[in-house]
């Protein structure tokens, strides 16, 4: 018995003995299999976030993470500085100009991009490769909620732009309404929640299978709703207060800076209040950072995973009087905070080279393992990160990372031209106007002045010994005689076009083979004509805007906006000043406007009424009655005419447009396109019935918000502006605005513009070229804040060294061509050299926007 005991003891400490050792020879396993499990990556994205006011200084939670913990990029900067064109980028890794996703309307999660741009995200590459993908917050502005967009595993994505309270989430596709309580609805806590719930369940049931999260913040954007705890914080911030602050105006840039005067003192308590409020939104960013780190050091996950800081542009307030805002080329709208902490990444330390946003979606493919697609613009950044360590002794010396010095800052639609119906990009295509007018006066066709049978257009060189393209005004050469070409204009009928003869009840159409038909479309005249429009416009702005006298300006550097020239004033008035700069007396209308038969408005914007209105009080009562029934009377013509307006669109009868089409044949395949009467440039683009409709329909939403702000009595509003109003009801959050309404204007229309900004050893610039032919340049080295325009201290051999490598990055496409190697660019002495005022080469005779 005692044998048999010793036995089992003996075979029960064999098999402890051997599951200790293979416990010992499995755990180094496991470890081994742990470090190959790809890294975690956390991607943390704000809004509106600006580095040159100061916004990093209010997170210290933030710092003390990723600057003690990991690498800040002291060059970060983003290539569009708007919200959907910046967040297309960071997804695709393109510049706009690839992704076509121009403005927050233009093309802004549009069918297009959910068809082409949006399945080649990183998302989509990562969640291919096993990454489990979550996203969480604001995803594209015009994003609305009606889908999942492709790659993302679990999805909560704000519907629209960004709000704190009363906002709509699509939660993996379902739509859910939040109301304005707090804790439980404040967006920046919610998706921090919500983030944090995610990985930890991922860990839990699939613990080998690594994570990629992004949070998407609304802090700072509008409408600035902080939470409850931090409603008093910083009293007193003034970190926007720069060198250029209120620094207006400004007659040596481009033309909204030119139109912007100083700000008034509430438009300058705005911009405190402000300042105040976006800070104190980023402290619960600032919380979120520090829930993060925390949950990734309870779960052991910490030193295996990426988290990647930064914003998806700058932000301005109050710089050159503009009140707030982005969209400029200028250093505060661009640079943007970028951090970066994880696996063998350099702790502590700051490097100088230029990251931007397209190289986000690269620098997280990288990680995960993979290569960068040859569409993608941007370059991975984890080459910047590795230390420089000699591989032994005798290697004391490396080669330096070859990285990009320049890159492109482009804004607005980008203009194409179409070619036998296919979109070309003028990169692609591009000759100056005169060389084009040169090389089409060459043709014989156009070398006769007006004498060829069905000549259009002919070539006449002016007074300056340039060469015009002039239309021919008979259309027919040297033939005046209409009656010539009569006969034979009848031609038997086809059957489909009987439908179209006079005793049907469609059209008569009159078809003639040799002669182009000069008949416009039924409905081609405008609603207001171009002379009445630009006068309306004109008359608008005077109210609010004045023209600056362009001290140390450019013979070049003048534009024409609207048909006014910026022309120099005289007896300004400092008391009608506003924040976007009015001064009523800027351009003298030549008479004044008839309103009633005792009442006119003046050219100044007054209103003027004979002296019988001002002495009699019964004559005032008598007027004012008379003003309340022609109010009246007007408001039910205007009734009565929308009803007709209505039953119209319902009658309407079938198109039929004998100016397009010709039938000569039964069949439908041998219907013609007649477009003989084209400018030779426009290559019958103009006459395309789709491009009609589009700008048939941008003409009527124009017509329909101007007589919406007519109604709504909206004077803030202008065409060709972007303004805002703020009143007291705009922030329902504290600290709460009480100092009343105001009106301000940040933006232009006719802001497009392409940029190349340089940074090297030598070298720090930023040179600029906008739609409307105006050029800026500015040294960073001598003017940090580009408080003044210094192309004229360029010579002609810079200028088009600076165009040639601005038209390389505005044509790129793919990381080869979008991240040349370091150009070389010599700076110019002064006026000595040359100047931009003597300068007419072929950068700008004839430079296309």
């Amino acid at each position: 018995m005692a044998g048999r005991f010793l036995f089992f003891l003996f075979v029960a400490v064999t098999f402890s003995y051997a599951h200790f050792l293979s416990g010992q020879r499995l755990k180094p396993r496991l470890q081994r299999d742990r470090r190959n499990i790809r890294p975690n990556i956390i991607l943390i994205l704000t809004d509106d976030q600006d580095l040159e006011l100061g916004s990093m200084q209010a997170m210290n939670k933030t710092r003390r993470i990723m600057e003690e913990g990991g690498t800040s990029f002291s060059n970060a900067f983003v290539t569009t500085p708007m919200c959907c064109p910046s967040r297309s980028s960071m997804l695709t890794g393109k510049y706009v100009h690839n992704h076509n996703t121009y403005t927050n309307n233009e093309n802004c999660s549009s069918m297009s991009w959910q068809r082409q741009h949006e399945p080649r995200t990183f998302g989509v590459y990562l969640n291919n490769t096993g990454y489990r993908t979550a996203f969480f917050g604001k995803y594209l502005n015009e994003y609305n909620g009606s889908y999942v967009p492709a790659g993302w595993r679990e999805w909560l994505g704000l519907v629209k732009n960004s709000r704190f309270y009363n906002y709509t989430l699509s939660r993996n596709g379902v739509r859910e309404k939040h109301g304005a309580q707090y804790p439980q609805d404040y967006l920046t806590d919610l998706i921090t929640a919500e983030s944090i719930r995610y990985f930890r369940s991922s860990k839990r049931v699939y613990p080998h299978r690594p994570v990629m999260m992004v949070l998407s913040h609304a802090a700072p954007h509008g409408p600035e709703d902080s939470a409850p705890q931090y409603s008093t914080a910083f009293p007193n911030a003034s970190q926007h207060i720069t060198p250029s602050y209120n620094y207006a105006p400004n007659p040596d840039k481009h033309w909204i800076m030119r139109y912007t005067g100083p700000m008034k003192p509430i438009h300058m308590e705005f911009t405190n209040v402000l300042q105040r409020k976006r800070l104190q939104t980023l402290l619960s960013v600032d919380d979120s950072m520090e829930k993060l780190y925390n949950m990734l050091v309870e779960t052991d996950e910490l030193e295996n995973t990426y988290i990647i800081y930064t914003s998806d542009h700058g932000y301005h307030i109050g710089q050159f009087g503009l009140v707030k805002g982005k969209s400029m080329p200028y250093e505060f709208d661009i640079r943007v905070p970028f951090y970066i902490r994880g696996p063998n990444v350099e702790q502590g330390s700051i490097n100088p080279h230029i990251v931007l946003n397209i190289d986000l979606a690269p620098t997280i493919l990288d990680i995960a393992g993979l290569d960068t697609p040859p569409d993608m613009d941007g370059k991975s950044i984890l080459t910047l990160l590795e230390t420089d360590k000699p591989a032994n002794r005798f290697q004391m010396n490396k080669k330096s990372k070859v990285w990009r010095d320049s890159f492109l800052v482009e804004r607005g639609k980008l203009l194409h031209q179409r070619v036998e119906g296919k979109e070309v990009s003028q990169e692609e295509n591009f000759l100056p106007k005169h060389q084009r007018v040169k090389d089409l006066c060459q043709r014989a066709e156009y070398q006769t002045p007006c004498q060829q049978t069905g000549q259009k257009w002919q070539c006449v060189e002016d007074a300056t010994g340039k060469l015009r393209l002039f239309k021919c005004k008979n259309e027919g050469g040297g033939d005046k005689n209409p009656q010539r070409h009569l006969t034979g204009r009848q031609h038997p009928i086809s059957i489909k076009s009987q439908l179209y003869r006079s005793n049907s009840k469609a059209c008569d159409c009159d078809f003639r083979d040799l002669r182009p038909l000069n008949l416009r479309p039924f409905n081609k005249k405008p609603f207001f004509s171009k002379k009445k429009f630009k006068a309306l416009k004109s008359y608008s702005r005077n109210r609010y805007s004045r023209s600056l006298s362009l001290k140390n300006g450019y013979l070049g550097n003048h534009s024409l906006v609207g048909g006014v020239w910026d022309n120099p004033l005289t007896d300004e008035s400092e008391d009608e000043f506003s924040g976007m700069g009015g001064v009523p007396n800027a351009v003298a209308l030549p008479n004044s406007i008839k309103v009633t038969h005792r009442c006119s408005i003046l050219a100044n914007a007054t209103v003027k009424c004979d002296t019988g209105v001002y002495q009699s009080l019964q004559a005032w009562k008598d007027h004012k009655l008379h003003i309340d029934h022609e109010i009246e009377t007007l408001q039910t013509k205007i009734k009565n005419l929308k009803e007709v307006k209505g039953h119209l669109k319902k009658a309407r009868p079938l198109e039929c447009d004998c100016n397009k089409y010709k039938y000569k044949s039964k069949l439908k395949s041998k219907l013609r396109y007649r477009g003989g009467n084209q400018h030779p440039f426009r290559k019958g683009g103009a006459r395309d019935k789709k491009a009609w409709l589009l700008k048939e329909q941008k003409r009527r939403k124009k017509m329909r918000k101007m007589i919406k702000r007519i109604r709504n009595n909206d004077t803030c509003s202008m065409p060709g502006l972007t303004c805002f109003t703020h009143d007291n009801q705009h922030w329902h959050t504290a600290p709460y605005w009480t100092l009343g309404s105001f009106c301000a204007c940040t933006s232009a229309n006719n802001n497009t513009y392409w940029c190349l900004r340089t940074i090297n050893e030598s070298h720090n610039f930023l040179f600029c070229e906008f739609a409307t032919g105006f050029l800026e340049y500015f040294d960073l080295n001598t003017d940090p804040y580009q408080l003044i325009n210094a192309v004229s201290s360029l010579d002609r051999t810079v200028l088009n060294q600076l165009h040639v490598q601005l038209m390389e990055l505005r044509g790129c496409r793919g990381h080869k061509q979008c991240n040349p190697r370091p150009h070389s660019v010599e700076h110019a002495g002064g006026q000595g050299h040359g100047s931009f005022d003597d300068y007419r080469g072929p950068i700008w005779d004839g430079w296309k926007g």
